[in-house]
């Protein structure tokens, strides 16, 4: 079996055939979040903390960290500012320090400025999964020294300075150069966790066999691990969460061994409760006037109010059960028992306190 071990100073993670499947939250990255952009810009990381106690609390198993933000309001006072290479080494070092101080969750260095890359090994502890390396010659060249300098596992992309193909024998294909070529840097096939790229089921309607076809090949042929961007496969669907929930199991039966994804359900915002509480009243439905809105969710079911799991992950719970991974399925029923999932409940309490726990005895 091929194992990656990812790790921080105090826990161990090992992504595995034979291992439950691997959960790298997602939510801690700055593209497309235009509040925590700015509030990057500002200094301000306490949404940075918020998101990842809540991933961890909600089933994620490495936590990423990506820094590209875009800081436009200071590059009116610094042009420096606009470029990237500039930018992220420091937020990079920032976020990292920042994340181990709430968790002892393993990290995955998000970024696609070498410098950034090593900004983040430079300062996190343990060992992190390095994300990203691409089959193009100078991505190879600059970053595959890393993760022999860093003794770290890397996530490699199928695509090369071709671009992304459809044809998925020539995504194995690059995935496989990246392997060779890694081993001539002395580094293992099991410290290469293969992305073979997801497109969108929706504009390509073989996309998920696809998937599920590279991942065996993956696992046969070269015997490394995978990974992807989970939502990828229902972009611009109805009902993500129905296409991704069937899309993981499917994936990790095929081989797949890990995800890149949010771990966390959305709660309901404020407006969303007015709305529904308009359409219940103009409905003539009286409730009790002393019900929360917690309640008033469930009821009507909306959702929670609070940060739980998402539907993705009891998806991926109930796939460990079925297929082996989770003894006795004891995971699963004490998934299912807990009423504190949510971070704010007894759960997130126990991770929040068991980062500030692996602070003191670092």
């Amino acid at each position: 079996m091929t194992h990656t071990l990812v790790a921080s100073a105090t826990k161990e993670v090992i992504i595995g055939f034979d291992r439950p499947f691997c959960v790298i939250g997602e939510r801690i990255n700055p593209t497309g979040r235009k509040i925590l952009n700015e509030e990057l810009e500002r200094g301000d990381f306490s949404r940075v903390e918020a998101d990842a106690i809540a991933q961890v609390a909600a089933g994620a198993t490495v936590l990423d960290i990506n820094s590209g933000a875009v800081f436009s309001g200071k590059m009116a006072e610094d042009p420096r500012y606009a470029d990237n290479n500039f930018v992220e080494p420091t937020l990079m070092a920032q976020l990292v320090e920042v994340v181990q101080n709430v968790t002892d969750c393993p990290l995955c260095i998000d970024s696609s400025v070498p410098g950034a890359l090593e900004a983040g090994l430079a300062n996190a502890k343990g060992r992190p999964l390095l994300n990203s390396v691409t089959g193009e010659e100078e991505r190879m060249e600059k970053v595959l020294p890393l993760v022999k300098k860093y003794d770290v596992p890397v996530v490699a992309i199928s695509n090369d300075d071709t671009g992304i193909s459809e044809d998925p024998d020539v995504r194995f294909a690059v995935a496989k150069k990246i392997v060779e070529r890694a081993a001539d840097y002395g580094i293992k096939p099991n410290d290469i966790v293969v992305d073979p790229l997801v497109m969108p089921v929706g504009a390509m309607a073989t996309a998920g066999l696809q998937v599920f076809t590279l991942v065996r090949r993956l696992r046969e042929e070269l015997g490394v691990n995978t990974t992807c961007g989970a939502s990828n496969i229902s972009f611009g669907l109805p009902n993500r969460h129905g296409i991704n929930n069937a899309f993981l199991p499917m994936a990790y039966a095929a081989g797949m061994t890990s995800a890149i994804m949010n771990p966390v359900a959305v709660p309901v915002g404020a407006k969303k409760i007015a709305e529904k509480r308009a359409e219940v009243e103009a409905a003539g439905i009286i409730l009790p006037p002393d019900m929360d809105d917690e309640a008033f969710v469930k009821m009507f079911g909306l959702g929670s109010t609070r940060s739980r799991p998402g539907k993705e992950m009891e998806a991926i719970r109930a796939a460990n059960f079925l297929l082996n991974h989770d003894s006795g399925g004891a995971a699963w029923i004490a998934f299912n028992r807990d009423p504190d999932a949510a971070p704010g409940g007894a759960r997130g309490a126990r991770a929040g306190r068991a980062g500030r726990a692996g602070r003191r005895g670092a």
